[in-house]
């Protein structure tokens, strides 16, 4: 197979993974991209806002956008960053870390009946496979 055409391949797994985790992020009322702001301070906070755009690969104008839609649900609060006056932090409250627990749940659910189609072989082979392809690009990336 053409690498054009695995890459389409690759491209029609990752749209059905998207639709199907649109679908399961639906109790929560989030997008995509606020799911995974809350999966990211879930497992490392603070953040300021430009490190948490920077680490979810959107611009700072839509991380601000993200943070403020969370805000307005009282997901995340904004606390001043006392080692830099100008900076502000960005941290989980308690519904936050709730609800980043039970989308981080729901998302794994999801994933495991989407992967289940394959065998046990063919899963490990696939995330050995996936493994080394995230490897490598985060290699090319920390050169630059």
């Amino acid at each position: 197979m053409s690498d054009e055409g695995m890459g389409e391949l690759f491209w029609a797994v990752a749209r059905e993974l998207r639709f199907r985790t649109r679908d399961a992020l639906e109790p929560w009322a989030v997008t995509p991209a606020q799911s995974r702001a809350l999966g990211v301070l879930l497992h490392d906070e603070p953040h300021r806002l430009g490190d948490l755009a920077e680490r979810l690969r959107i611009a700072p104008r839509s991380a601000t956008e993200v943070v403020d839609h969370l805000e307005r649900r009282g997901l995340v609060e904004r606390r001043p960053d006392l080692a830099d006056r100008r900076a502000t932090l960005i941290v989980l409250t308690d519904r936050g870390r709730a609800a980043a627990d039970d989308i981080r749940a729901a998302r794994i659910i999801e994933a495991d009946r989407f992967f289940a189609r394959l065998s046990p072989g063919d899963r490990a082979d696939l995330a050995r496979i996936l493994g080394n392809l995230v490897a490598e690009g985060e290699r090319e990336a920390n050169k630059g």
